[in-house]
């Protein structure tokens, strides 16, 4: 396979793991990215192709776990007695997360071939931007100064929906998960790092189901000729994905949203003029 395949997969995977979760909308740049895209996937069925997205997002929520390991194994209550996720809490602390999952996760389901069929264009990607970048900045503004809740384990069930019921509107392209959800945490009281451990960590069954049943559905479509393609930018997305993550939640709190609210802006402006 040539060299310059292998960097585009690179690249590519570049791309996701840096955007995925931060609140910019990874959606808007691997738009910006198509035209790379559409040309190293040519050698690739179309099905192919549109798995390859969903490899390396899978190389994305593995460095979410990795990055809170201690957290899902505090869940599923195998963590040692003593530490954070413990033996014996964790199933409880589990269950902020379920009931911030309900809401997006019902209308996914009710609405997904819609969203599928009508939403993924450019058009509603830039309104998705915008908008998305318009409530973050209101967050930042309308966010208490001084917010109570600092650490995951003191979400309460009420914040857990309030996040929950923002993650709908990331169903919209371009809004960003990260991004709504944050910005729904720190307007219901959470700091801006405790709303962007809740997001990651919820981020990881979403993603995962999905990214599965994608790649169930179109296994068959694959040749071993595809898999140095979908290694190199699996690999991509997880190493970038990893740093990405452990710099974004040293940064939040001292950075909050409005930074990446202006880039969103940006970025718009620039697919604006690129596309029309």
């Amino acid at each position: 396979m040539d060299f310059f395949i292998i960097l585009k997969a690179i690249i590519l995977g570049l791309v996701e793991g840096v955007t995925e979760f931060a609140p910019v909308s990874s959606t808007g740049h691997m738009i910006i990215v198509d035209d790379m895209w559409i040309k190293s996937a040519q050698y690739l069925t179309k099905h192919a192709a549109n798995t390859f997205k969903v490899v390396i997002q899978l190389g994305s929520i593995l460095a979410v776990v990795i990055t809170f390991w201690d957290r899902f194994i505090g869940f599923l209550g195998l963590g040692p007695l003593g530490k954070e996720g413990v033996q014996g809490n964790g199933r409880l602390k589990l269950l902020p997360v379920i009931v911030g999952l309900i809401p997006a996760g019902i209308l996914g389901v009710l609405f997904n071939n819609y969203i599928d069929n009508h939403l993924f264009s450019t058009t509603t990607v830039l309104i998705g931007l915008v908008i998305g970048a318009v409530l973050m900045i209101f967050a930042d503004l309308l966010g208490p100064k001084t917010p109570k809740t600092e650490t995951v384990d003191q979400i309460t069930y009420i914040q857990a929906i309030t996040v929950g019921l923002f993650q709908c509107l990331s169903l919209w392209p371009g809004f960003s998960r990260s991004g709504s959800t944050i910005s729904g945490g720190v307007l219901a009281g959470m700091t801006h790092r405790a709303a962007a451990d809740f997001t990651f960590i919820m981020a990881v069954p979403i993603m995962a189901g999905a990214s599965f049943l994608s790649l169930l559905k179109n296994w068959h479509y694959l040749t071993a000729a595809d898999l140095p393609f979908f290694l190199a930018g699996f690999i991509s997305a997880f190493v970038f994905a990893l740093i990405s993550i452990r710099f974004f939640l040293k940064l939040i709190n001292r950075v909050k949203l409005i930074p990446f609210a202006i880039y969103r802006i940006l970025i718009s402006i620039i697919i604006y003029f690129v596309y029309f």
